[in-house]
């Protein structure tokens, strides 16, 4: 039996795929993949508002309202608030509502607003929808309230106003960060490569290097962490094709100590000239808990990072793709032609969820437990044979998810799905 509750359940449009729309397991509460959507017919009527009025009031700032309505409602529901988020991540296909949705988050949560991520991505799940918005919440109480770590040398952006490192209980929550410098007018100096220097380093491993150095570490260290003690992080980038370069220099600082990883392409950035921005998260070195790698060999094809890290009572996992030594599965490679079956997406996501399952087993978890998944795609039109993948997986039980439809091309040729999720460990 799963040890994880389904909040507020829904069926999508009345179809049979069922929605969680969050999952309380222990003492925390996830929330993922929200929009302004009703479930039954897209975005909500009091969000479109009158088409005969379409200047009546600000349209991106309803929308923001209502997402935010609704997770303090579903929080509520389950005895918490807003004072205990410790992470947001919120995706957008256009720049210009990104104010909008930050006042609308201001307005409720005033000054504390949890490490956030906002980056863009090309299409949301549902037709119209501007934002997509997943929270992570502790419950209060057992000395888990959120405190402000307050580190040196990170700078937040002055209209969103997040809090860049976060404490609660035996975590540390570092918000997503760019190579900026502390006015957001350019590039930080050591991260910053002149357009005629032509060969003096390259902008991603420049950018990389100061992200890594002068950002999460002391991030990290504010809130009692360190690299070393990192769990997850979550990399988006502008170009995928600096992907390899990336994880050299990753790689360098990781290497003996890796944490779950996730790399996807991001439409693009708060700050035009970062080509780069990572979220972490990691334990206090004085927990009662410590970090355990999870090694699967089976599936070292189909990840960037080590097959997941367990941390307590979450188990995280390196995003995954179906892959193998030579890229694509066969499976998915030869019934590429029948892409409007669904035939390459099923086979896909039954490669990720064998895989993910083997992972879980390995670590001594289930992965009836998840919290949140994730799925960074190519084609929104993966999205259901993906999600009819899950419900077979997890015998029709509801599913915390998200999806986001990515620049191309995907990290892997003929992959069209990277699955990123978290599972509970009682």
């Amino acid at each position: 039996m799963a040890d994880v509750k389904h909040i507020a359940p829904v069926r999508i449009g009345g179809t049979d795929i069922a929605y969680a729309q969050g999952v309380r397991a222990g003492t925390w509460l996830f929330f993922t993949g929200h929009m302004a959507t009703d479930f039954e017919n897209g975005l909500a009527a009091s969000v479109v508002g009158k088409p005969g009025l379409p200047l009546a009031a600000p349209r991106h700032r309803r929308e923001g309202d209502y997402i935010i309505a609704r997770l303090a409602k579903l929080i509520a529901a389950e005895g918490g608030d807003l004072r205990h988020i410790v992470r947001v991540d919120q995706y957008y296909p256009d720049a210009q509502v990104v104010n909008a949705y930050q006042r609308a988050r201001k307005a409720v949560l005033k000054d504390f607003v949890p490490p956030s991520t906002s980056v863009l991505m090309h299409e949301l799940l549902v037709e119209g929808a501007n934002m997509d918005v997943s929270m992570i919440a502790v419950l209060p109480g057992g000395g888990r309230e959120p405190r402000p770590a307050q580190p040196e040398g990170v700078p937040v952006p002055q209209h969103s106003g997040f809090i860049a490192s976060l404490v609660s209980g035996d975590y540390v929550f570092v918000a997503g960060q760019m190579p900026n410098n502390e006015e957001m007018t350019g590039i930080a100096k050591p991260a910053y490569r002149p357009p005629n220097a032509v060969w003096n380093g390259t902008d991603i491993r420049l950018q990389t290097e100061f992200l890594i150095a002068s950002r999460l570490k002391p991030a990290l260290e504010a809130g009692g962490s360190s690299l070393r003690n990192a769990i997850k992080a979550q990399v988006y980038l502008t170009n995928i094709n600096d992907l390899p370069e990336f994880l050299d220099v990753w790689n360098s600082h990781f290497g003996e100590h890796p944490c779950a990883l996730t790399v996807v392409a991001t439409k693009g950035l708060a700050l035009l000239e970062s080509i780069i921005e990572i979220n972490i998260f990691g334990l206090r070195y004085d927990a009662r808990i410590k970090k355990q790698i999870i090694d699967h060999p089976g599936s070292q094809h189909m990840r960037l990072g080590p097959a997941a890290v367990r941390a307590g009572d979450l188990l995280c996992l390196s995003a995954l793709y179906a892959a193998d030594a030579d890229g694509a599965i066969p499976q998915v490679r030869d019934t590429a032609g029948l892409k409007y079956f669904g035939a390459p997406a099923h086979h896909e996501m039954r490669a990720i969820l064998s895989a993910a399952d083997d992972i879980c087993r390995a670590a001594g978890a289930s992965l009836s437990n998840l919290l949140r998944v994730n799925h960074f795609v190519g084609d929104l039109a993966v999205v259901h044979p993906a999600l009819r993948a899950w419900q077979e997986k997890l015998a029709g039980a509801p599913i915390p998810f998200a999806a986001v439809r990515t620049p191309s091309p995907m990290p892997v040729p003929g992959c069209n799905i990277t699955a990123d999720m978290w599972v509970y460990y009682p």
